[in-house]
């Protein structure tokens, strides 16, 4: 024992005398300055430009910015209604909750959103989830999920939960999203063959559309199939180069240009007012149509904390249990879908996770008093707001006006659109939605990825949305799991300079030292040590890589440095930073510990001499 406090050159001992100084150095706050300093920064005017980004940009608004959001926000409006208007079907409940979803979050997102192309309302998976979670297509528990919905998200940005978000992988939301997007283009199936049937899954979808399709209305498949090509064939219709502005173009082909732009993008309301039109011209019963829809605008109320249901008043807490595990469910999906969405529109900026979480979850909030299902940001919609031109948030007053307008006094007119084309406006919308385009860039990246994206693909397909999350989740955690718990471990043997035999065997774990590897770095260390050191080679560990070490950790070190003791093996710790060397130094009174090539080969030169006294003592 006392041979080897030598051979550790004393660094133990500065090791510890290190932690004491730092200890005696460190600055205690009162709480009462902690306090002051936390007021002095939530008060101050960059945590208002930070928390109410409109105090950002309204100083520098200009009226190039109002052309480009009046023209962009008039432009998503356009998209919004017929959208909204079908995804409220999807979402199980009557056209009018989608336009009542479609305008609040664009008022309060102005305010305090960061990113200028965001437009929140509702969307496809947002709509299938509500209606996985509404009970018996009652509106009040779509309205609670929203409000809900947008309280828990406000708390998490409070709590700064987002880097939670962080632990969903790309593989799992291309997973999830393309899932949702089949699932929900299947469920409009029945409205594009003109049947009525009730399905909870692809598969039973398919199946009762094939046990139904003697019942097809071919006016309604006419019309449907139609609609889609001519969605298509007009989506097409901004990529060509007859719709791109040329620098020397005149000011009337630029006007027509623009004008087969805005044709491309507003093609949803254009063939839903052409097929509406259609279907009022025909015989009433020649199309299956939407219906009365509830004219004029939603009330402003509180949401419900309680429902009816046959009669029987059903309470908070019953509701809440009722609906489950959404309250978890589609807050974590909409933060998801919206951070995502400012992600891939941020043009390379920083997005503030946190304030998108407050923006969301106050557009939550204040859209469940007017009667909103639960929303989040629209690609499709956001995709149109950018290519517009939108210069600022401010583009979501005028699309959230065109919608209030719309349900002022279009209202008794929407009965006449047709189910068929609302189908077809929602399936030409999800199928885009298939990232059927990220599996090869996966596979070259890193194979093993494909696991939770086929995991998370193929539970929500065939089972359901949210445990689809939940497996590619538990997928990721595994693999990120098992990869802490048995981190590799390079094992090279360093020769003396003349050659002439091995000086030592060094071991490089290429991780961190915590308690799920250490099992597995002991085994990769002892086995080192009874395999190229032939249980009488020095073996240096280098723990360039160890951040940190916990309890675990370090009695599993202690074990291993007596192991080697045992043998008579010298055992050298190298790179080890001040933080494990505490740890380490806490447990073990004997370890060895070097702090460059030089005392490595000190400690080299004091085990030779150790080994040759013990080969003397032997004889």
């Amino acid at each position: 024992m006392t041979e080897k406090k030598l051979a550790s050159l004393g660094k133990a001992e500065e090791g510890k005398s290190g932690k004491l100084t730092m200890n005696q150095n460190s600055n205690t706050r009162s709480v009462s300055d902690i306090v002051q300093a936390r007021a002095r920064k939530f008060f101050s005017k960059k945590t208002l430009h930070q928390r109410l980004p409109i105090t950002q940009w309204l100083p520098k608004y200009n009226l190039e910015s109002l052309e480009g959001d009046m023209v962009a926000g008039l432009t998503v409006g356009l998209t919004v209604i017929p959208q909204g208007i079908a995804y409220a079907l999807v979402a199980g409940l009557t056209p009018n909750y989608g336009l009542y979803s479609a305008f609040m979050g664009c008022f309060v997102y102005m305010f305090l959103g960061s990113c200028k192309d965001i437009t929140i309302g509702p969307t496809a998976i947002m709509s299938i989830m509500t209606h996985e979670y509404s009970v018996d297509k009652n509106p009040d528990y779509a309205i609670l999920l929203c409000f809900l919905s947008g309280i828990i998200i406000f708390a998490a940005a409070v709590c700064n939960l987002g880097f939670l978000i962080t632990f969903i992988s790309k593989p799992v939301i291309a997973g999830f999203t393309s899932a949702a997007a089949i699932s929900i283009a299947s469920s409009q199936l029945k409205g594009l063959f003109g049947l009525s049937y009730q399905s909870e899954s692809v598969i039973e979808a398919f199946s009762k559309l094939f046990e139904n399709i003697g019942d097809t209305r071919w006016q309604d498949l006419t019309l449907g199939l139609c609609s889609i090509v001519v969605l298509l064939l007009m989506r097409k219709l901004k990529d060509l180069k007859i719709t791109k502005v040329q620098p020397d173009d005149s000011t009337y082909v630029r006007i027509g240009r623009k004008m087969l732009f805005l044709i491309s993008v507003g093609r949803n309301a254009i063939v839903v007012i052409v097929a509406g039109i259609i279907a009022f011209a025909a015989k009433s019963d020649t199309f299956t149509l939407t219906g009365d829809i509830e004219a004029g605008l939603p009330a402003f109320k509180a949401p419900p904390f309680s429902t009816w249901d046959n009669g029987t008043e059903i309470y908070f807490s019953e509701m809440v249990s009722n609906v489950g595990a959404g309250i978890i469910i589609i807050p974590l999906i909409s933060i998801l879908e919206s951070i995502a969405i400012a992600s891939a529109f941020a043009g390379g900026k920083t997005i503030d996770a946190t304030q998108e979480m407050y923006a969301l979850g106050m557009c939550n909030i204040l859209g469940a008093f007017v009667q909103s299902i639960p929303v989040t940001g629209s690609f499709s919609r956001t995709a149109v707001n950018s290519t517009s031109g939108v210069k600022t948030p401010a583009g979501g007053i005028v699309t959230g006006l065109l919608v209030v307008l719309a349900l002022a006094f279009l209202t008794p007119y929407f009965k006449y659109i047709p189910k068929a084309t609302l189908s077809a406006v929602i399936i030409c919308a999800v199928i885009f939605m298939v990232e059927y385009e990220t599996v090869r860039p996966i596979w070259k990246a890193r194979q093993l990825d494909q696991i939770p994206l086929w995991g998370t693909f193929l539970t929500c397909l065939f089972w359901k949305l949210e445990f689809g999350i939940l497996v590619g989740v538990g997928i990721n955690l595994a693999i990120l799991l098992y990869g802490v718990a048995r981190p590799k471990v390079n094992v090279s043997t360093v020769l003396r300079k003349d050659e002439s035999g091995p000086h030592y065997v060094l071991v490089e774990p290429r991780s961190g030292l915590f308690f799920p590897s250490v099992d597995h770095i002991r085994g990769q260390v002892t086995k080192a040590g009874v395999g190229p050191a032939e249980s009488s080679v020095m073996v240096v560990v280098d723990c360039k890589h160890f951040t940190g070490i916990d309890y675990t950790a370090t009695k599993g070190m202690k074990s291993l440095c007596q192991d080697f003791e045992r043998r008579h093996q010298p055992l050298v710790f190298t790179n080890v930073t001040p933080g494990v060397e505490r740890g380490l130094c806490s447990l073990i009174d004997d370890i060895v510990i070097a702090r460059s090539s030089d005392q490595i080969d000190a400690a080299y030169k004091i085990c030779q001499h150790l080994q040759l006294l013990n080969s003397i003592s032997k004889e």
